[in-house]
């Protein structure tokens, strides 16, 4: 029995990887830069050096039964292969085949937010259901889905795509060619557009004091200022949370996961977050809470999340 696996966090600018014992503890962790720009081949070399320099701290990749790798795109998860990841101009990209030739192990691959999700699912806030969806709100909204303990990615890795799911007909233009989607309203990058906005149409509003120049306008700043009285801060905060209750609502309504899990920057307002957005969800579900029971909590693996996913996939967790 092989003592150690190994999971990728792969993304634009760098891997990172941990080495697992059997019972699932990261004992080591790395991480190598990673551009567009250098090419597909020299970025799997680049892991390969990542894992076997790992593994060489624990007798080397004889002692290592398989990789998982969390990779941006679709990932078609059967075959292991990139079908596409648009930042880096990959197209049917084998990735988990020549990274399994050149460290002599089993390689599995799955979307770097589906990753994430497995590892909530299995080591974090997920941990206690078999049905989660874990949804991130950062530069854009990303989405994992958990069923019955295990990955839904779709026919191909094409689904879960849960950021580009229309909450507004006609609404804000996506970069992927469509308007209206969650994303453009429930993302970091949509809260401070927003914020900005309501600073210009407000300006005798507190969040001027707060930053001083719209440059310095973070995710932050419309809580901070909400949680100081401001209403203009406030009636910010209450229409994001309306959106971001509004693309849970519909995933809820098609899916029932037992839990909501809340990952990315704007998830670090704890219960000022959480609670509204619970109360919002609770009076619109299509089947109420009292009868089928649904938790919205926060992820808690953080940027670790994709490592105990991509561990999880090797170890068939």
């Amino acid at each position: 029995m092989k003592k150690y696996y190994a999971g990728i966090d792969f993304g634009g600018m760098s891997a990172k990887a941990g080495l697992f014992d059997a019972e699932g503890n990261m004992i080591a962790k790395d991480t190598v830069k990673t551009s567009r720009e250098e090419g597909y081949l020299t970025t799997v070399v680049k892991m390969a050096q990542l894992v076997r320099g790992l593994s060489e701290r624990y007798g080397g990749m004889s002692e290592v039964g398989a990789v998982g790798i969390g990779s941006p795109g679709v990932i078609d998860g059967a075959s292991g292969v990139v079908v596409r990841w648009s930042n880096y101009d990959w197209r049917d990209m084998p990735l988990g085949p020549d990274l399994a030739v050149k460290l002599g192990v089993p390689v599995f691959v799955a979307n770097d937010a589906n990753a994430a999700a497995l590892g909530e699912a299995k080591f974090g806030a997920g941990k206690s259901y078999e049905d989660s969806i874990l949804i991130t709100l950062g530069t854009g909204v990303g989405s994992g889905i958990i069923i019955g303990g295990k990955i839904f990615e779709g026919f191909h890795g094409a689904g879960g795509e849960a950021g580009h799911m229309v909450i507004e007909v006609g609404g804000i233009p996506c970069g992927c060619g469509r308007r209206g989607c969650f994303e453009q309203y429930a993302s970091a990058t949509a809260l401070m557009r927003d914020t900005k906005r309501a600073m210009f149409e407000h300006k005798d509003s507190l969040m001027w004091k707060l930053v001083g120049d719209p440059e310095n306008v973070d995710g932050k700043t419309a809580f901070d200022a909400a949680k100081a009285g401001d209403e203009v801060g406030s009636q910010v905060v209450k229409n994001y949370i309306m959106y971001l209750g509004e693309g849970i609502l519909n995933l809820v309504g098609i899916l029932r996961p037992q839990a909501i899990l809340l990952g990315g920057g704007v998830s670090n307002q704890g219960e000022y977050l959480l609670q509204p957005l619970r109360k919002y969800v609770s009076e619109r579900l299509y089947v109420d809470c009292d009868r089928v029971p649904l938790a919205i909590v926060r992820a808690t693996l953080g940027n670790d999340a994709g490592i105990y996913g991509a561990y999880a996939l090797a170890a068939g967790k």
